[in-house]
């Protein structure tokens, strides 16, 4: 019996042992937390790793342009910025949606008729309100604020023959049609937006004949006499050559407008929401003549587009 007692008082005493080793331990570690500067790194808060920007454009010489504008404007602002530019045209929609790029340039005109397949419209500000309205609803994609760029189709004319017969608009050339001589790319006399389109809002045209040319020689056909008139679009580079070639007014509006705008992922912009008046004072700073006179500085004076939209940016920047 005493060998069991003195058993059971020896386990007692190495218990009670164990728990003061335990409270000790536990009143040790709290100690570690309240010396300061002991057992821990002083904590400071981290910085959020910058979003880079990812930019597009189309592959011609205005998106270019504008897309590379875009780059700069991010950049000045302390964005880092990835280009992506030079994309086709027919593809770029689904570069946006698929998240391969953030923004880019893009026209209404485009948006309504070619994304969205909506009825042509030609009501500026409708066109953009539908827009608007309808990529943020489908593609979770903001309109930004449109620019004065109105990139739309229309009619180019010798400015010798305008100025002759009095053709400044579309209706003048209705009227004096038999007088004018067309250099077509093939397209123009069949296309719903070419002559049977404009028959139906201007009445009938009886051109003085309509000859087929490549599309790259147009504005050289109408310099060299050959031909009167010309499809172009209102922010061709040859235009600014105001001596030489007219843009006709579309006075019954015809044709669709093409505003320029950019166009932005919505959680893009909520995550940095400064990209909005970024981009709009861009678009501030555009309209169609200013775009005719970059477009001509790369297509005409043959500078590099990078150049041309650096000297841009600079001059505009606040």
């Amino acid at each position: 019996m005493e060998c069991k007692r003195t058993r059971r008082m020896d386990r007692t005493k190495r218990m009670k042992k164990r728990m003061a080793v335990c409270l000790l331990a536990v009143l040790l570690a709290g100690s570690v937390c309240v010396l300061p500067g002991c057992g821990r790194k002083e904590e400071t808060p981290s910085k959020p790793e910058s979003k880079v920007i990812r930019v597009g454009s189309k592959d011609f010489t205005e998106g270019l342009i504008l897309g590379e504008v875009y780059a700069l404007a991010l950049e000045d602002a302390g964005y880092e910025v990835e280009r992506n530019l030079n994309i086709a045209g027919s593809v770029i929609h689904t570069a946006i949606t698929e998240d391969d790029i953030d923004v880019y340039p893009e026209y209404t005109g485009t948006a309504l008729l070619s994304v969205l397949q909506m009825e042509m419209s030609s009501d500026a500000d409708e066109v953009y309100e539908k827009v608007k309205k309808a990529y943020d609803e489908q593609f979770d994609i903001t309109w930004l604020a449109s620019s004065k760029v109105n990139n739309t189709n229309g009619l180019a004319i010798r400015k010798a023959t305008a100025d002759k017969y009095g053709i400044y608009t579309v209706s003048d050339l209705q009227a004096n049609a038999d007088k004018v001589s067309v250099c077509s790319q093939g397209e123009f006399e069949y296309r719903e937006d070419g002559i049977p389109g404009l028959e139906q809002v201007y009445g009938k045209f009886d051109f003085k004949s309509i000859h087929v040319y490549d599309s790259g020689l147009k504005y050289q056909i109408l310099e060299n006499g050959e031909e009167d008139l010309c499809p172009a679009y209102s922010t061709d580079a040859q235009l600014v050559n105001t001596d030489k070639f007219f843009f006709l007014e579309d006075d019954k509006h015809f044709w669709p407008p093409y505003y320029l705008a950019p166009v932005v992922r919505n959680d893009v912009l909520e995550a940095n929401p400064d990209i909005e008046d970024i981009l709009n004072y861009v678009s501030e700073n555009l309209d169609t003549e200013t775009m005719i006179g970059l477009n001509a500085k790369v297509d005409i004076e043959k500078r590099e587009y990078e150049e041309v939209a650096e000297e841009f940016y600079q001059s505009i920047r606040k």
